[in-house]
């Protein structure tokens, strides 16, 4: 498939940091499910909400695939 044009699939630091704190509040909340602290579970429920909040601001901020602060890498 030799196809010139990449689309980025979320290859940016918008994508980059939502999916971090994401994955961080995933990993976080299932410690806590299993250590029985459903406070805990809910915070990190949040967190998790907030991860996709960051992303979608700093997509709107110009971070994202086709925002004028993201630079495209070389792929080899």
């Amino acid at each position: 498939m030799s196809d010139t044009h990449d689309p980025g699939h979320g290859n940016s630091p918008a994508a980059w940091v939502a999916v971090t704190i994401m994955l961080v509040a995933f990993t976080a909340g299932t410690v806590f499910f299993w250590l029985d602290m459903p406070a805990l579970v809910w915070a990190s429920a949040g967190l998790l909400v907030l991860g996709l909040l960051v992303g979608v601001v700093m997509s709107k901020l110009g971070y994202g695939v086709k925002g004028p602060k993201y630079v495209a890498k070389a792929h080899d």
